[in-house]
């Protein structure tokens, strides 16, 4: 149980059938908000603890800025994939490996950093700007099915919360 709550230490995300105006203004500001949240809570981390992991065979701090920055570039990528195409399936990623990369495993943060900020200003803008009939589209992933965007949205705003949880848990 202990492992669960360091693995997930805000719980899962759980895909909805109805979602409602006001929930999808939540989760687009916690998009936009997901550069400054993970930025602050990696300039607390007492120094020497980026190259920690957050929990027993997880990542380290420097891994998890850096696949944050990936995952949402896969993501912000499908977002429009699903706005111009009709149902498109996505090709989907290692992360386990892409973490392990040479960039994943040594570069400084600041460059993920910088590019979450500018990444999340452009998704936040094009989510704002969404119409009822844009939220309904969807897309298909290979191993997880078809995705309408008002659930591809709350899952990454749910995944920016999730990661930064991990770093924080770094300053316990």
């Amino acid at each position: 149980m202990a492992t669960d709550r360091l693995k997930y230490p805000i719980g899962t995300y759980e895909t909805r059938e109805e979602i409602d105006l006001q929930t999808r203004l939540s989760w687009i500001e916690d998009i936009a908000s997901l550069p400054r949240l993970l930025r602050e809570a990696v300039e607390s981390l007492p120094p020497g603890r980026l190259d920690e992991p957050y929990r027993p065979g997880g990542w380290t701090a420097r891994q998890v800025v850096h696949h944050v920055a990936d995952s949402h570039m896969n993501a912000f990528v499908r977002l429009k994939l699903a706005l111009t195409e009709d149902e498109p399936t996505i090709k989907p990623y290692r992360e386990e490996r892409w973490a392990e990369l040479p960039d994943s495993l040594g570069l400084p943060v600041e460059p993920s950093l910088q590019l979450l900020e500018a990444l999340h200003l452009r998704w936040a803008t094009v989510l704002r700007g969404l119409d009822e009939a844009a939220w309904a589209r969807t897309f298909i992933h290979p191993a997880s099915g078809r995705t309408d965007l008002a659930n591809h949205a709350g899952s990454y705003a749910w995944h920016g919360r999730h990661h930064t949880a991990h770093v924080r848990l770094l300053l316990a």
